[in-house]
């Protein structure tokens, strides 16, 4: 399983393949023709009540991770739905936090790669 992950403000690439958007709220100042979004799959984020707990503080990741991952064995759906994405072909995640090592995206991919290959 091949994932990529990147934030949505760097500049889309040929070789990003499908990109899928994982945020639950759209990247704040960003058009939908900049974000070159392929798939806006805001069913997968995190809750609203774990993303505000969370705040992007990383001495809370471990937890957050925990949680979060919890919260996407509850919706194997959706997790089916993005597994089936990939299987198409290239495929990028797309996010737009700015902390590249704390974010869902990396929790999805780290999932993902653990638990579906």
């Amino acid at each position: 399983m091949d994932i990529k992950l990147k934030r949505v403000y760097e500049h889309p690439a040929e070789s990003d393949g499908k990109r899928i958007l994982v945020d639950r709220l759209w990247p704040r100042g960003l058009t939908k023709e900049k974000a070159k979004v392929d798939i806006w799959l805001k069913e997968i984020a995190p809750s609203t009540e774990l993303r505000k707990w969370f705040n992007h503080e990383p001495a809370k990741w471990a937890e957050f991770k925990k949680r979060y991952e919890v919260e996407m064995q509850r919706n194997p759906e959706i997790v089916s739905t993005l597994e089936e994405l990939i299987a198409q072909g290239k495929v990028t995640i797309v996010y737009g936090a700015k902390d590249e090592a704390h974010n869902e995206a990396v929790v999805i991919k780290g999932y993902l790669e653990e638990n579906h290959n």
